[in-house]
């Protein structure tokens, strides 16, 4: 017998959408369009919940495989309500294949559209249905990237304190030498007025040597954080540059839930950690944010602020949440900064995000209908 909130079909739809001008000079991108895989499940009722991925270096015909085979066939028939059910089940049927990769993709865009589907059952956005803890979140502008070259990636920087924001991210590594990243580094301190923090993200570029040789110059400079200095599995690299460094070392995007986390928790190094939705979803990053709490550690999760938004005004060890302004135009309504900073959940039940139509028409490649 289907009860309302059985689950009853899932929808997704792939798409290639050009860049809303240049497409960004990371030098770490490899796709030119921005590629979004887009999951809706629907219940007995005919509520529907809605998430996103976006995988950045392609892989999505790979993760809608991954759904329909590995998936799918979990969810379809469950009571919505049951999210953490389903995520324990999801994780430990592809534990073989998949504890950290495509499946954890997939069950996260499962995760996260069962959350916004709970939402609009409720009348609740997210933010409250887990408990407000604050209204607003301080924002960085993200996007400062290493290929724009010095002027271009102050005049970058520029643009966003100009809409209010109080930090912003500059990328280094990957594309020049290091010497050229510091006095990239100082030119922006002396650029940025009194008040403004920088954040620098290597993205994995550097080792612990190297990352410790140009950190103890970038430590001239004040930089709010060094993000990801070194490969995500390098964990004892972690330890030694947050040692030898004045600046706090951040990082975790690239990890897979709280489990790859662990050795931050078993030897704390990195103050704010990172954790990336795709790797985990809603439901994983609410535990690792209380796993981080009695250590003093803040999240700062990667991107996706549309979606981050919610899950940081409802716990209380939030840090900033990352604006990349690259999805703007996607959304019937965007969530934008306001003048002093901050941004604001949307108070539209679930996370309140809706792609515009002409979006999911125009620029589909694919996408199938799951039903039990």
């Amino acid at each position: 017998m289907t009860s309302g909130t059985t689950i009853v079909e899932l929808r997704s739809t792939l798409l290639q959408v050009p860049w809303h001008g240049k497409p960004p000079a990371a030098g770490i991108l490899s796709d030119p369009f921005r590629e979004i895989y887009v999951l809706e499940i629907e219940t007995g009722d005919g509520f529907v919940g809605m998430s996103y991925l976006q995988p950045l270096r392609g892989g999505l015909h790979t993760i809608d495989a991954a759904m329909k085979e590995l998936v799918a066939p979990h969810v379809l028939g469950r009571d919505a309500t049951e999210i953490e059910a389903i995520w324990t089940q999801l994780y430990k049927s592809n534990f073989w294949l998949g504890r950290m990769g495509v499946t954890v993709f997939a069950q996260s865009a499962v995760d996260m559209a069962l959350w916004d589907l709970l939402g609009k059952h409720a009348g609740l956005p997210l933010f409250r249905l887990w408990g407000a803890s604050r209204s607003s979140v301080p924002a960085y502008g993200s996007g400062c990237f290493r290929g724009l070259g010095r002027d271009g990636m102050i005049a970058r920087a520029k643009e966003f304190t100009a809409m209010g924001l109080k930090a912003i991210k500059m990328q280094v590594a990957h594309i020049r030498p290091w010497r050229e990243d510091v006095k990239n580094v100082q030119a922006m301190r002396e650029a940025m007025d009194d008040g403004i923090e920088i954040m620098i993200d290597v993205n994995m570029g550097w080792d612990a040597d190297t990352a410790i040789q140009a950190g103890h110059r970038l430590d001239e400079f004040d930089p709010y954080w060094l993000e990801e200095p070194v490969i995500a599995e390098d964990f004892a690299g972690y330890r030694r540059i947050a040692s030898a460094l004045k600046t706090r070392i951040v990082g975790g995007e690239s990890h897979f839930t709280r489990q790859d986390l662990r050795p931050f928790f078993e030897t704390p190094c990195v103050p704010i950690l990172q954790p990336d939705p795709m790797r985990g979803g809603y439901t994983e990053l609410r535990k690792i944010a209380a796993a981080a709490e009695p250590w003093g550690i803040r999240l700062a999760p990667h991107l996706f602020h549309e979606q981050m938004v919610h899950l940081l005004a409802s716990i209380p060890n939030a840090s900033y949440l990352e604006y990349m302004d690259w999805n703007d135009d996607l959304w019937l309504e965007p969530i934008l900064p306001a003048k002093d900073g901050t941004m604001t959940p949307p108070e539209r039940p679930g996370h309140g995000l809706a792609f515009k139509p002409e979006i999911l028409k125009s620029h589909r490649i694919g996408g199938q209908r799951m039903r039990a």
